[in-house]
């Protein structure tokens, strides 16, 4: 509770939070708000522009716009979370192997962590989704093993600084297990800074996610997501504005709204910043 309520405290912090809301609620509740089956063509309306029965317009197919933006949160906030959790998973995995039992074990595993920092992530991506079939579960895959890098490296520092703390000390001389130590005493003392890596990468994942769609090799049609919808917005830009408009700004607030919410657990959580705030 006192974490939330410094949270809610937090300006920046507040106004990712009223930024977010929405958009979680337009991805649970997408069946009840949309008020047409985004799958569902219409050619009558084909590019009418935005009027009360369309309020985002319709697409090449007389699609509703509104719909499809609204039921496309649920793919990219699904993408963001599993994509992020993959890569939590792994990078604790091995920051904390690494950072706890030292030695050539760390020395091994901080020159993979190097290495794979070296590649381009975006380009890695496209890489390998081009060897595999686009799909949802592909592209959640494909980014999770793509950005564990920089959380392995901040948990590996955080094990670092723990492991010669008092209590750790004293559970070693208690003669607990090693893994009693680690997921008891080390683990719950070093992974805050996590939750504001994971809340950045959220951000960054729905952006992967909406420049494969872009590109075609991401969500595939007919299922809406905001990447494949900006995809017919550029050739239609000239007649059809809101293809562009809309889901531009659904991802543009969308990843504004994890990045001040980021920035702003960043201060809750280092006690340094937060009395500069």
């Amino acid at each position: 509770m006192d974490l939330l309520r410094r949270t809610i405290k937090h300006k920046l912090a507040l106004v990712g939070l009223i930024i977010l809301i929405p958009m979680f609620l337009c991805a649970v509740f997408a069946p009840v708000i949309s008020p047409h089956n985004p799958l569902e063509p219409d050619m009558k309306n084909i590019l009418a522009g935005p009027s009360f029965s369309h309020p985002f317009g319709t697409d090449t197919l007389g699609r509703d716009v509104f719909s499809r933006v609204v039921y496309g949160s649920r793919i990219s906030l699904l993408v963001g979370f599993v994509s992020v959790g993959i890569a939590i998973l792994i990078g604790i995995v091995i920051g904390v192997v690494s950072g706890y039992y030292g030695g050539i074990i760390d020395e091994v595993f901080m020159r993979f962590v190097d290495l794979m920092m070296c590649f381009p992530t975006f380009f890695l991506i496209l890489a390998v989704i081009a060897l595999l079939e686009p799909s949802i579960w592909n592209i959640m895959i494909v980014i999770g093993l793509t950005h564990w890098m920089s959380i392995s490296r901040l948990i590996r520092a955080e094990v670092l600084s723990m492991k010669g703390k008092e209590f750790v000390l004293a559970a070693k001389a208690q003669g607990f297990s090693e893994s009693r130590i680690i997921f008891r005493h080390v683990l719950p003392n070093a992974i805050s800074p996590v939750y504001v890596v994971a809340t950045l990468g959220i951000g960054g994942a729905i952006l992967t996610e909406s420049a494969l769609s872009f590109l075609g090799i991401g969500v595939q049609p007919p299922t809406p997501s905001w990447g494949n919808i900006l995809t017919q917005a550029k050739d239609n830009i000239e007649v059809a504005w809101w293809l562009s408009l809309y889901p531009g700004l659904a991802i543009f607030f969308t990843v504004m709204g994890y990045n001040l919410l980021g920035e702003g657990l960043r201060d809750v959580f280092d006690p340094r910043r937060r009395y500069q705030t």
